[in-house]
């Protein structure tokens, strides 16, 4: 940072006030997060609602504007027709159903446009009046590249779907979704550095251990949830704690199950649905003790006011995210039901924020 040659302490980078960066560019940064988790919780509606194939052409530009009359939405329609999704399952569905799905996809996809634009405009106006420093400037690149990142992955999850299966490769959706979530994680941590830009030091070794643990731990469990609603594997075993009056489904213990074939096409047999959903309540139980038992030991040793509400809201979310996820699983008889499936999804992202604000407080130094 630079100073006065006189041997004053006075700040010259114009990017840093007395008190950090400038609010605006906080809350600026702020909306970026939260329009994240809007894009993603409307991408759990899109999914859900059946409508991530009803756009089949990913034009950037020519794409922001809707159909506007009945020819254009003819096309529409006539495209959508073309695809197995239409072919295997919507075959005989009207116009005005179509539009419908539609409208999710389109929003989805105009949501992101959106976001281009909320961050492309302020930026080019706090960088003409060097609001933002070099280590923020360095952030927000990273945060550029990720953003287009996901963009691309989106599409080549959606083309997964216009080929053969009618839905998309359960696979892809995950890897969007991870990428997603790491592109969320990346902007958060950012925020934390520009709103608490020194926290506490906090000296314990072993705590730090398991809250990197519990990260790796949050970050399998969102993995597998992605799996879980790309092979739709609700679906098999909607009941709770058992799986269909079984603790370990029958399909699992069958040797000759268990080979390349039942990944690959997984959704030719009950293998993996039975596998990813064994796991993901697996990694639940484990993450809910191992939760409880870093926040117990974090509270014998902290005196931190941050810290400890940290802690409640892990907890906190922890619980809610919980209880989600069993009534997700429970109701999802013929269908998942949207509204719990797309809260399940938005919980998944809020207890990520609470386990990387924890790691905030314990591990930047």
């Amino acid at each position: 940072m630079d100073v006065q040659q006189d041997g004053s302490d006075e700040v010259l980078n114009p990017a840093l006030g007395s008190n950090g960066y400038r609010p605006i560019v906080k809350w600026w940064l702020v909306i970026g997060v939260i329009m994240i988790i809007g894009q993603i919780v409307i991408g759990g509606i899109t999914r859900l609602t059946g409508s991530g194939l009803s756009i089949t052409k990913w034009e950037i530009v020519t794409g922001t504007l809707p159909p506007l009359n009945d020819a254009d939405w003819h096309v529409e329609f006539d495209a959508y027709k073309a695809t197995p999704q239409y072919a295997k399952i919507n075959e005989g569905m009207s116009l005005q159903e179509f539009k419908f799905i539609y409208f999710w996809e389109y929003f989805h996809r105009l949501w992101a446009r959106l976001m281009g634009f909320v961050f492309a405009i302020p930026f080019v106006i706090f960088w003409r009046k060097r609001w933002l420093d070099k280590p923020l400037m360095k952030r927000l690149g990273i945060t550029v590249l990720l953003a287009a990142v996901v963009a691309s992955f989106g599409w080549i999850m959606v083309a997964s779907g216009l080929i053969q299966r009618p839905w998309v490769n359960a696979y892809k959706l995950t890897m969007h979704l991870s990428l997603a979530c790491i592109l969320y994680a990346y902007l958060l941590w950012t925020v934390f550095k520009v709103f608490q830009p020194n926290p506490e030091s906090f000296p314990h070794s072993v705590l730090k251990t398991w809250a990197k643990v519990l990260t790796v731990l949050t970050s399998i469990q969102i993995i597998l949830g992605g799996i879980m609603s790309g092979a739709k594997a609700g679906l098999f075993f909607p009941t709770w704690p058992d799986m269909n009056g079984e603790w370990v489904p029958e399909v699992l213990t069958q040797s000759s199950m268990w080979n390349v074939e039942n990944f690959v096409n997984y959704d030719a047999t009950l293998f993996l649905p039975a596998l990813v959903q064994f796991t993901h309540r697996g990694v639940a139980y484990i993450l809910t003790i191992i939760v409880l038992y870093f926040v117990w030991k974090l509270l014998k040793v902290t005196n931190s006011r941050i810290i400890k509400q940290a802690s409640y809201l892990l907890v906190s979310m922890l619980v809610i995210q919980v209880l989600l996820g069993i009534l997700t699983v429970v109701n999802s008889v013929g269908m998942i039901p949207v509204a719990l499936g797309v809260l399940h999804q938005a919980g998944a992202i809020f207890l990520l924020s609470a386990v990387l604000f924890v790691d905030y407080q314990l591990l930047r130094e």
